[in-house]
């Protein structure tokens, strides 16, 4: 594996294929988190240019972590950790790449003459508060220096836990413009807890939207995705679109589930064990 090779006196040839960033400078299990494993790296860029999408509003993204503990069965950027020589099932959920230096990094980038403070999105491939966010507060550094740079910015999360973060989400959107957005598939628990079993309770979530609207923040709501017979029933979405106008959400948006690749085959093998019955909706 080429993890093995990825150690910090390696130079500079010790690099992830696919990724710009630079050698593992620590590797440990974290006790709290049995079966994870949390690879340390040195990150050599921040900004990421999203490229051939047209279909999204911005051209720039930031990602403090690769991978994902929580852990999603129908999770699309599953396969990058293909570049990693790991695999995008188990591999995907226990083996965390955190970008340690990743505000300095950023800092860097923002003062570049070139750089023209366009919009940059967060969560928009693996979820920039996932639980070892808590630990590590390397988002809350990217916000600091996004608000230093009066740079304008959005966030995509399953997780309340960026509601420890209001206080530069307030002044991000008065000196840059900001936007939050929560995805909540489900409400339905047993639907929740078989499709993204690691992911904060639903109704946290929207608990988080409410806190999130009544500090002024735009803060939308993605039902996303929504799959066949596990959480597309009108009985279903409809309780989502009650509880998010409740909660003041500025926009409910519905995406259907693309299942494409690899992904395909880990969903149907979820589906197998958990859903045989709907087997034939899907192959």
């Amino acid at each position: 594996m080429r993890w093995d090779n990825l150690r910090k006196d390696a130079g500079e040839a010790a690099t992830l294929p696919g990724f710009d960033i630079g050698p593992v400078t620590r590797t440990f299990d974290a006790p709290e988190a049995v079966g994870i494993r949390f690879h340390e790296i040195e990150a050599r860029s921040a900004i990421n240019e999203v490229g051939g999408m047209s279909h999204v509003d911005f051209r720039y993204t930031i990602n403090p972590y690769r991978g994902c503990t929580h852990a999603c069965s129908y999770c699309f950027a599953r396969p990058t950790h293909r570049y990693l020589d790991l695999n995008a099932r188990e591999d995907f959920e226990r083996e965390i790449v955190v970008k340690v230096n990743l505000p300095e990094v950023l800092r860097a980038e923002l003062r570049r003459p070139s750089w023209k403070r366009e919009l940059i999105a967060l969560g928009t491939n693996t979820d920039p508060y996932q639980w070892v966010e808590g630990r590590y507060r390397i988002t809350r550094g990217i916000w600091e220096e996004l608000l230093a740079a009066r740079n304008p910015c959005s966030v995509l999360t399953k997780s309340p836990l960026l509601l420890r973060d209001l206080d530069l989400f307030r002044e991000l959107d008065a000196r840059a413009g900001f936007a939050a957005a929560l995805s909540i598939p489900t409400l339905d628990e047993r639907a929740w807890r078989a499709t993204e079993p690691a992911t904060p309770n639903p109704r946290k979530r929207i608990e988080a939207v409410a806190a999130l609207s009544a500090a002024g923040i735009r803060t939308g709501v993605l039902i996303a995705p929504l799959m066949p017979g596990i959480n597309d029933s009108p009985a279903q979405v409809s309780e989502i679109l009650e509880r998010c106008g409740e909660a003041g959400a500025t926009s409910v948006t519905g995406i259907a589930l693309h299942l494409r690749g690899e992904v395909r085959e880990i969903f149907l093998d979820w589906l197998r064990q958990h859903r045989p019955d709907l087997l034939p909706r899907y192959e």
